[in-house]
């Protein structure tokens, strides 16, 4: 690995470790699923990397789909707490 590649796997390292850092510091829902989404930012280019396209491809569709119904869910949830 080149100078470069280090840089940016410590980069991308960095991203999950300060994304698993916030969903464990944090108490409300929605800004844990906002944090675990920026564990799997930091996750994919690891998967790019070993040539997983597909899977990265695929993780990269539903992992927004399913954060938008789970943010929805809560949602609801808390509308019929109040």
């Amino acid at each position: 690995m080149s100078g470069v590649d280090d840089i940016l796997a410590l980069l991308f390292a960095a991203i999950a470790i300060i994304g698993a850092v916030s969903a464990h510091l944090q108490h409300d829902r929605f800004n844990k699923l906002i944090a675990i989404g920026i564990i799997f930012g930091g996750i994919i280019p690891f998967i790019v990397d070993r040539g997983y396209l597909d899977i990265a491809i695929l993780v990269s569709l539903i992992i927004p789909i399913t954060t938008i119904i789970i943010l929805q869910i809560c949602r609801r949830r808390e509308a019929s707490d109040a």
